[in-house]
């Protein structure tokens, strides 16, 4: 998230400035570096055991276990790189590229300059039909208007994007990549021949690592089940935040642009931890360079906030997060499964 974003989120509307002096003065807005000394020290600790078990059980289907893991610990290593993009952990630009290069291109193996921009535009018009690029009509649609005409392949999947939604996520992963590609070879890219260079070093030393321990047959398997686990955690981790919330018109001040289409999953410390400090999103899109530990102790005071307000404050658990998402998307493609033969086509 770049300082200017943030900057503006800190002084728009009248509203939000009373409940930033309160965030302020609370100290919710401090590093907590020991925090992220520690959750970093984690996540590479992890790395480094899968690393060695990978290597210990060598060309052996059980490596599919370690596939699992792997997929998961992509994902954390992920939302560090999140939180990194988002100047939670160092003030300075450019240690946090230093180390969102390092956990997203040589870790994880997609370009942290183009997610941070494209994330940074998400966080301005969070659910905007046409400002906000998560909602953007791809393989999944958020608005009827954007499914017709739509033939084949696509126009099955807008139908029936409820049912597909979970088994889709599973090629996240390689759809991250082919994006990231896709961006670096676009001029006018910071820094891209650094990105692409680093995107290789990932590249060359995880075909090496699969083609040197497993059989072709098995490295193919490992493949696509670490990168299948990777995509399903990674869009499980955001997709409760927005799916199924209101579309703004832009005309809404800060808070309620950022209040009104987000939801908040509850569930305690392990949700806390398994999405990455994600489930306070309200809190995260209101104050996105606030330290992940301190989400939790801003959400009563945000909470408290928008209900002398009168502002909708949105949370619920987390499986009922993901079936209000899937209504949503099964709505959406309703007209379609319901219009006359032809019309979804024209």
């Amino acid at each position: 998230m770049s300082a200017s974003v943030t900057h503006r989120s800190r002084t728009a509307g009248s509203d939000f400035s009373a409940l930033n002096w309160q965030i302020t003065d609370a100290g919710l807005l401090e590093r907590r570096l020991g925090y992220y000394a520690v959750r970093m020290s984690v996540v590479a600790a992890m790395l480094c055991g899968v690393a060695v078990a990978f290597v210990v059980v060598g060309s052996s289907w059980w490596n599919l276990l370690v596939a699992v893991l792997l997929g998961v610990v992509f994902s954390q290593a992920g939302l560090l790189a999140h939180d990194v993009a988002h100047r939670q952990v160092f003030r300075t630009r450019r240690v946090s590229d230093v180390v969102g290069r390092i956990a997203g291109n040589v870790v994880v193996g997609m370009s942290y300059g183009w997610w941070t921009e494209k994330h940074t535009r998400h966080h301005n018009n969070p659910n905007h039909d046409e400002l906000d690029p998560d909602v953007q009509p791809e393989v999944l649609i958020w608005a009827t208007e954007s499914a017709w005409g739509r033939r084949g392949l696509k126009g099955f999947i807008a139908r029936h994007q409820a049912g597909l939604f979970f088994p889709l996520l599973t090629l996240l992963s390689l759809d991250l990549r082919i994006s990231s590609v896709k961006a670096l070879r676009r001029p006018g890219m910071r820094n891209r021949g650094l990105e692409a260079a680093l995107l290789v070093v990932h590249l060359v030393v995880y075909i090496a690592a699969l083609l040197l321990v497993l059989s072709p047959l098995q490295a193919l398997a490992f493949f696509a089940v670490h990168h299948a686990v990777f995509g399903v955690y990674l869009g499980m981790t955001f997709a409760p935040n927005h799916k199924g919330m209101p579309h703004p018109t832009g005309d809404e001040d800060f808070l309620r642009k950022q209040v009104l289409t987000s939801r908040n999953v509850t569930g305690g410390r392990l949700i806390d931890a398994a999405l990455g400090g994600l489930n306070y999103q309200i809190e995260h899109h209101l104050f996105p360079g606030m330290p992940t530990p301190n989400l939790r102790r801003a959400q009563p005071l945000v909470k408290a906030y928008c209900a002398q307000l009168g502002v909708s404050y949105e949370e619920t658990g987390l499986i009922e997060s993901y079936r209000q998402a899937l209504r949503y998307l099964h709505d959406v493609g309703a007209p379609l499964r319901e219009a006359p033969a032809g019309r979804g086509n024209r």
